[in-house]
């Protein structure tokens, strides 16, 4: 019967003492993280029995640091990729124990929005939110401020000069990276629609600026059509686009530079053949995938998820180490684009 490993045998695997590997199993002083560190890994290594003791002391040390978060749309599949990415990236620091709170609104009503961020005080070290731009979230936002909550707008900007910062692609680029994609893939100059969520999404103000922009500079043979407001639900925007496509024969391109993709979609899957329209969205998305394999889209315009909430998450906790104030600083992602090819 094999010898069971005993505090000598870890002590030795660990070069280090019997007392010190005594001292961090019993919790009789403390102990350098460096040092449990070490323990732990030897007693793993020679398979000693309290191996989870250390393990645990371990993870005691380590600090805990609560941060909130607000997204939208629980249901759909980006948010929820959105949230497992969240959760990933929290669980992946090994410095602090980060436990992230993370809340959903079930409307775009600023009274919402504003209720979930003062929710979060003296509940969390810092928030980052997915949240229109409107003067009762400045309030939200000032009020976590005074209680030393620094907040982060996400994708979409808000509370200029009061939140910490914001994290996203930059949305002017964008939309002039949807201009030409657009006008590159049509067969014919003509007409193009854009749709955005609503005139509170500042980040969709600045894509149909970056688009119309485009157009304007380099491509004036085509005619971007009035923008139009999807609120971000897929019901509105299948209406808008079937009324669009029956109004404008000529139409060659659609953007949809927020939500409600999935309208677009259904529209042009019954009114028109692939290829009749060039559409560009913005998520891969089973829809989205489907789409572009069918030849109904002609590019995806992709957040870099995981990119995005390992850099927040950082960004979030070095604020809680009180390091150097980078308030109103923007960090901008590069997109992922996605193709028909590439899938």
């Amino acid at each position: 019967m094999a010898r069971r490993p005993t505090m000598k045998d870890v002590a030795r695997e660990a070069g280090l003492s019997v007392t010190t590997v005594d001292r961090a199993l019993n919790g009789r002083s403390v102990v350098r993280e460096e040092t449990l560190r070490s323990i732990a890994q030897a007693a793993q290594r020679v398979g000693y029995h309290a191996r989870g003791l250390l393990e645990h002391r371990l993870i005691e040390q380590v600090p805990e640091v609560r941060l909130g978060f607000v997204l939208i749309k629980k249901k759909h599949e980006f948010y929820q990729s959105f949230t497992a990415e969240i959760e990933a990236a929290c669980a992946a620091r090994t410095d602090f124990r980060i436990k992230p709170i993370i809340r959903y609104t079930t409307s775009q009503s600023a009274e919402e929005f504003a209720a979930l961020l003062s929710g979060f005080r003296n509940r969390v070290s810092a928030v980052a939110a997915v949240a229109i731009n409107h003067q009762k979230l400045n309030q939200a936002v000032q009020e976590l401020n005074d209680n030393g909550v620094p907040v982060f707008s996400l994708l979409n900007d808000f509370g200029q000069g009061l939140r910490q910062g914001y994290i996203g692609m930059n949305n002017m680029k964008i939309g002039r990276l949807a201009a030409w994609m657009l006008t590159h893939a049509v067969k014919q100059p003509g007409k193009l629609g854009i749709f955005v969520g609503g005139n509170r999404w500042h980040g969709h103000d600045l894509r149909e600026v970056g688009f119309r922009s485009y157009i304007r500079e380099s491509a004036p043979s085509f005619t971007v059509l009035e923008t139009l407001v999807n609120l971000e639900t897929r019901e509105v925007t299948y209406e808008a686009t079937v009324d669009l496509l029956r109004r404008h024969p000529d139409l060659r391109g659609i953007y949809v530079a927020g939500g409600g993709m999935e309208g677009a979609i259904a529209a042009l899957r019954e009114e028109k053949s692939p290829g009749d329209v060039a559409l560009i969205v913005n998520e891969l998305t089973r829809e989205s995938r489907a789409a572009l394999l069918d030849g109904y889209a002609v590019m995806v315009i992709r957040t870099p998820l995981k990119m995005l909430c390992t850099d927040l998450v950082d960004m979030m906790t070095r604020t809680t180490q009180k390091e150097p104030n980078t308030q109103n600083s923007q960090h901008f992602l590069e997109p992922h684009i996605v193709l028909a090819e590439m899938l």
